[in-house]
Formats: structure tokens, C-alpha cells, sequence
């Protein structure tokens, strides 16, 4: 069997900035053993697997975690993506799709740093629970950033900066139902196949 993969950094127009992520588009879905052993392979912080007509699931070498990567993929056709707190919505845009979700999380403040003018706000995640010990660029994080920027700077549009080392830029829009759409530019860095 032949799996494609590619290699994206998500959130910047620069190889080896932003999100690398892992992406196989599958003709069919697969043991959860074998994602598995596929996102370990790939030892990057997200593999996502995208099925045709079943929900996509990412994996990390550790556990199961929301997408956060498939809306950097430029999409041709309609999709739809399931994360473990329900359906997430999307529409294309210029170089991918808007995503938008609502999760539930806590922000602690603790202030911005002066590296990068002109960001309404800086961020930085860590999650060595689940084997990341800091994320390059959170999505998933940013949907309650933006909600908690939005409220505190009084703005519904906002340009994020996440402080790792390899950076990333997110644009987020606060919609009147009070979700969030993050957009990102993404690269591919890597285009192979897995043969098993």
C-alpha cells in the first residue's frame, strides 16, 4: 500500500517557520494502530488523515487531538471535518479555508512582548502532557485568544503572533455569534509517499 504525505508549515509563507504539519490524503480509512504508527513516523507535533466521505482524525504521537491543520490545505471542494466536541465549520478563501470552532478554554494573561510590532496580540503553548513541549503555532488555542483579545482591545479583527522558534501568523476574525475564523498562509515543504 502507498500512502501520499506532505509536509506543511502552517501560518507563515516561509519554509521552516510557522506549523509543520503532516497531511495524508487516504483512499480509505485505516486501523487507528496504523495512524498511530504513522504520526510517529512522522514525529511531527500533528499528522491529519483526510477521508473521502468519513470524519478525519489527527493524531500526535501521544494522543488524539483537534485538526488544526486541515484548513491550511487549499480546498477545491466541499469538506467536512469532525473534531471531538462536534462539527467544525469552514468556507474557502484566498489560500486555504476560513476555519471556525468553539472550544472551551481558560486565558492567563501574563503580557506581550515588543519582538514583533504591529500583532495585537503574542502567544506561546505549551503541552508536554500530550508530548509537545511547546507548540510552533496553536489554531485551536487561538480561537479563545481572539475572543479574549477581541473583548480587552475592542477590536472583532485581529493579527496574531505566536513567539516560538520557528513563529507563526494568525488572522483572526470575532463573528457575531461569537466564534472565531483563523486564517493562516501555508507551504509545502514536502511532498513523499509512505510505502507499507
Amino acid at each position: 500500500m502507498e500512502i501520499p504525505v506532505f509536509t506543511l508549515d502552517a501560518f507563515t509563507n516561509l519554509p521552516f517557520k510557522g506549523n509543520p504539519a503532516a497531511v495524508c490524503p487516504l483512499q480509505r480509512e485505516l486501523s487507528d494502530d496504523l495512524y498511530h504508527k504513522i504520526a510517529a513516523e512522522m514525529n511531527l507535533s500533528e499528522t491529519a488523515f483526510i477521508t473521502r466521505t468519513n470524519p478525519s482524525d489527527s493524531f500526535t504521537t501521544g494522543m488524539s487531538v483537534l485538526i488544526q491543520i486541515t484548513f491550511a490545505l487549499p480546498i477545491q471542494k466541499p469538506l467536512r471535518l469532525y473534531c471531538c466536541n462536534g462539527k467544525l465549520s469552514f468556507k474557502s478563501v484566498q489560500y486555504g479555508v476560513w476555519l471556525t470552532c468553539c472550544l472551551n478554554f481558560k486565558v492567563a494573561p501574563i503580557g506581550s512582548p515588543d519582538c514583533q510590532p504591529g500583532y495585537d496580540f503574542y502567544s506561546r503553548n505549551f503541552a508536554p502532557w500530550v508530548g509537545i513541549p511547546e507548540d510552533p503555532v496553536t489554531g485551536s488555542a487561538h480561537t479563545v485568544l481572539g475572543s479574549y483579545w477581541s473583548d480587552k482591545l475592542g477590536k472583532k479583527k485581529l493579527l496574531a503572533y505566536q513567539c516560538s522558534s520557528r513563529g507563526g501568523e494568525l488572522e483572526l476574525e470575532v463573528r457575531d455569534d461569537g466564534r472565531i475564523n483563523i486564517a493562516g498562509q501555508t507551504i509545502t515543504i514536502l511532498q513523499g509517499t509512505i510505502k507499507l
